[in-house]
């Protein structure tokens, strides 16, 4: 007998009056604010404009819940196609079974028509989301835990996962692989914050890294789950596609880094012309007229005078390259760097 376990919830499902508040929906629903809400900080870091990534979401999520199911409901016909079961029951999303993989392939195809009708390159947009999908990842597989479903093999260990007795399930302790996944996305997500911030990764790389590192942790996680499932020469299917698409992903990384090497420097055209306070160039009205280059006139004569009393004094060489640092202009890209996440 085990004294120490994590218990499971007694219900998944709490009503609010006549409405029913399903865990599993919530952690889903609090996972696609997280990624939405981290993703639009990075893709303002990166030189986007604030809401871009939310607009481009309202295209990106819906496909990716419908590729989500169609996945499962593929993958486990014999669930709602077998003898005895009812076909109905492959629509009801809040009982569980989303298929990360399916999410992701629909999920890219929803934003690529949001990027498009934007004029927004599609791997930008899914570098600066990417560690935020791992972190919602990491909250949505606490649904499973709701639903009491995908856990692993017995266990004695004091984290063991207690579940209860159902028609589906047999009571006992077993590995709570939702928590190992969990916990595994978390690394995936600060992976790619550290990764992308020390080697500046760009065209899609960002993106990739977290496919590979997810599927690096999702085989041997999956290969521990005791749910029905199809095997494939011995191992589960999604053990082989989880080794599929971790091939695939760092194919591209090699591959792209050769062809498209460092980072876009514009990531969504028009953006540049916006302040980090939201404003753009029509705000400087207010601040009174400018002229042709955009000074405010009335501070022009003052910065004439800096100016040429900087140019008797000669060039200054302020760093290695013996850049003038009057006359050197800095481009927007560099001018975003120290503020990427």
């Amino acid at each position: 007998m085990n004294l120490a376990f994590i218990p499971s919830p007694s219900t998944g499902v709490i009503d609010l009056g006549p409405i029913p508040l399903r865990g599993y929906a919530f952690c889903i629903i609090i996972g696609v604010f997280v990624a939405v809400w981290f993703g639009n900080k990075r893709w303002i870091a990166r030189g986007g404009r604030a809401g871009t990534v939310a607009d481009i979401a309202v295209w990106a999520v819906p496909f990716g819940l419908v590729g989500g199911r169609l996945y499962h409901v593929i993958t486990d016909y014999q669930l709602y196609f077998g003898d005895g079961e009812d076909w109905v029951d492959a629509f009801k999303v809040w009982e569980g079974g989303l298929g990360i993989w399916g999410a992701i392939s629909l999920g890219a195809v929803g934003a690529w028509i949001g990027c498009r009708r934007r004029g927004i390159p599609l791997p930008a947009w899914a570098d600066a989301l990417a560690p935020g999908i791992a972190f919602a990842q990491a909250i949505g597989r606490w649904g499973n835990w709701f639903n009491q479903e995908l856990y692993g093999r017995e266990t004695t260990l004091p984290w063991g996962l207690k579940i209860s007795e159902a028609p589906n399930r047999v009571a006992g302790t077993y590995h709570p692989t939702f928590l190992y996944e969990s916990l595994w996305c978390v690394g995936v997500a600060l992976l790619v914050i550290w990764a992308d911030r020390r080697f500046r990764l760009g065209h899609g790389r960002a993106f990739a890294l977290y496919v590979a590192a997810y599927c690096t942790g999702r085989a041997w996680i999956e290969y521990m789950r005791v749910d029905e499932a199809h095997h494939v020469l011995g191992l589960r299917l999604n053990v082989w596609t989880a080794i599929i698409v971790f091939v695939l992903a760092v194919t591209y990384i090699v591959i792209s880094a050769r062809v498209r090497p460092g980072r876009e420097e514009i990531v969504e055209p028009g953006a540049q012309e916006t302040g980090d306070d939201g404003g753009t160039e029509a705000d400087a009205a207010d601040d009174g007229p400018t002229d042709a280059t955009g000074t405010t006139k009335a501070d022009t004569p003052k910065a004439d005078m800096v100016k040429a009393e900087a140019t008797k004094a000669g060039p200054a060489d302020d760093d290695a390259t013996g850049t003038d640092a009057v006359d050197r202009p800095e481009t927007d890209g560099a001018a975003r760097t120290a503020g990427t996440s």
